[in-house]
């Protein structure tokens, strides 16, 4: 394909996409109530009691309430459209790869999707912590009335960057079957990628709590290694096929 079809592909396959979400959004129009108050839970149940009247989410402009509904709804519907999105990506990799391999790429793209809605569960387990420890810095006499906006872009961005923290080897095979990188490119980066594996661990467990920590980073970590043995194997298949040719 030349540059300019290649061009077109991938806009046909972002319109897909795009359409999925936004499909995907309806449903999250209709969810937005019980949503915001799961999501919000964290923040109103903190200290319980007497103490619970110094916490609250507080709308402060009269477009905030459209805002967090665009916002959430748009949220629901990644979710819900994932295996749509998901199979975008890879429909336009595909193309690119031998036959026997896009039988493997087919079973990346089931992977895939479990992995992303496992990081958005490992991200909601995480929420009621990271609450709890980020209200515990609160000076003593302080209350928290805190903006919608400002709180559920926290917990939005943390539940995409968890769903998409558990892709990512999985696009990294991917990236290694169309050759633009090799097994042997993406070991030799292990180091740098456990340490971010490290930090990221380390701020979503507030607190520093070690358990929680390595409850993180074990499963990244693990994902990562698979996916250097992938590409590794990938690339001695590869070099098999040339020789043979």
């Amino acid at each position: 394909m030349s540059l300019r079809d290649h061009l077109r592909e991938l806009r046909r396959r972002l319109l897909i996409a795009a359409a999925g979400i936004v499909l995907g959004a309806v449903a999250g129009f209709f969810l937005y109530d019980w949503l915001v108050a799961t999501l919000a839970a964290p923040v109103l149940e903190h200290g319980g009691g007497e103490d619970a009247r110094l916490t609250s989410i507080a709308f402060n402009a009269v477009g905030q309430p459209l805002d967090l509904l665009i916002r959430l709804s748009l949220f629901v519907g990644l979710v819900i459209s994932s295996p749509v999105w998901l199979y975008q990506i890879w429909a336009f990799i595909m193309p690119g790869l031998k036959k026997k391999e896009k039988r493997y790429a087919m079973g990346f793209i089931a992977a895939s999707v479990p992995l992303f809605l496992a990081g958005i569960f490992m991200a909601y387990t995480l929420l009621p912590r990271a609450v709890e420890f980020f209200f515990s810095l609160n000076p003593e006499g302080t209350s928290n009335i805190i903006a919608p906006d400002v709180y559920f872009t926290f917990v939005l961005h943390l539940f995409i960057a968890c769903g998409i923290a558990m892709v990512i080897p999985v696009i990294l095979v991917g990236v290694n079957m169309m050759g633009i990188i090799t097994g042997q490119q993406v070991l030799r980066s292990w180091r740098g990628v456990v340490m971010l594996i490290a930090v990221m661990s380390a701020l979503a467990a507030p607190g520093g709590e070690a358990i929680t920590m390595f409850f993180i980073m074990i499963p990244l970590t693990l994902l990562f290694a698979v996916a250097i043995g992938l590409c590794l194997l990938n690339d001695k298949r590869r070099e098999k096929r040339e020789r043979l040719v």
